[in-house]
């Protein structure tokens, strides 16, 4: 098949923020270059890149919304336009053993594993989510990803309802279905994104208590135990009124996607009241969690 690649001009200070997101949004590879386009390393990198401005190269599927990921990557690097960028539409290769080699077992939180499809799962009798990189955001080795993920595996699900908004691969709702919680509503704008979690779904043999759809299509009284959102930064706060109304009292909610301090503290004034934000931290990423009053 045919793939994407998509390359970006960074700082020093975001290159390596950039590729962890390149990976989370769907790359299968990713590229770190100076001005020169002499190549210094690979994903999964131990080190910052020595350059003062970096090219980061991601490999991406074909239908890739390269619109999006131009999108996000500039409110990421919080630029005022699009970065500099160049879309490259590459030959049909055969790709596989140069990125799945790149994807191995995850442990994601107590007893929760992300397993890719051609890998065993190293505990088989823990939960173990089957998921590909793909079309869609949520692979679960992501920072934002994983401290919802995290968070998930310590709480109580069993009977709970879960509102997962901007589902993405669908890796929060299954892993809240796996975990004991009787529904999901996993919603999202993008099209593409919803039928990559209902495939995901399949792959992970749940048939009951997921439900995908558009934000739109939510009954306007709906409300559920827990809502995570694991979305952008600027979306959070634009949307706090439709998210908090969805959180029933007593319920909880997860916000994700935050880079830094700063962001976290400009978001939390449009969610305190009702809730009491409580902050975790992973790589620079902020989690925000707290429960809605009786």
């Amino acid at each position: 098949m045919p793939w994407l690649k998509l390359k970006l001009r960074a700082d020093e200070k975001h290159a390596q923020i950039l590729a962890d997101a390149f990976e989370e949004w769907g790359a299968i590879s990713v590229t770190l270059e100076d001005a020169a386009d002499q190549p210094l390393f690979e994903t999964h990198w131990d080190k910052n890149p020595i350059w003062s401005q970096v090219k980061v190269t991601g490999l991406f599927p074909e239908h890739t919304n390269t619109d999006d990921i131009l999108a996000r990557s500039r409110e990421l690097m919080n630029l005022p336009e699009l970065p500099p960028h160049e879309i490259d539409l590459l030959g049909d290769e055969d790709w596989a053993h140069s990125w799945m080699a790149h994807y191995k077992p995850l442990q994601v939180g107590r007893g929760l594993w992300v397993v890719p499809s051609w890998c065993a799962p190293p505990e088989p009798d823990a939960v173990n989510i089957i998921l590909d990189p793909g079309l869609a955001f949520g692979t679960g080795d992501h920072p934002t990803t994983s401290l919802c993920l995290q968070w998930l595996s310590e709480q109580s699900l069993a009977g709970k309802t879960l509102l997962d908004y901007g589902c993405g691969s669908g890796i929060l709702s299954i892993a809240a279905l796996r975990l004991g919680a009787r529904d999901a509503y996993a919603v999202d704008i993008d099209a593409q994104a919803l039928e990559v979690t209902r495939r995901n779904a399949v792959h992970n043999g749940i048939h009951d208590g997921m439900h995908v759809m558009l934000p739109s299509e939510l009954p306007p009284d709906f409300q559920a135990d827990i809502v995570i959102a694991n979305i952008l930064f600027g979306t959070l706060i634009e949307l706090a009124a439709e998210i908090k109304s969805r959180v029933r009292p007593g319920g909880w909610l997860v916000l994700s996607g935050l880079l830094g301090s700063d962001q976290a503290a400009e978001v939390r004034p449009h969610y305190e009241p009702p809730f009491a934000l409580e902050q975790r931290e992973r790589q620079q990423w902020v989690l925000l969690v707290g429960r809605k009053p009786d």
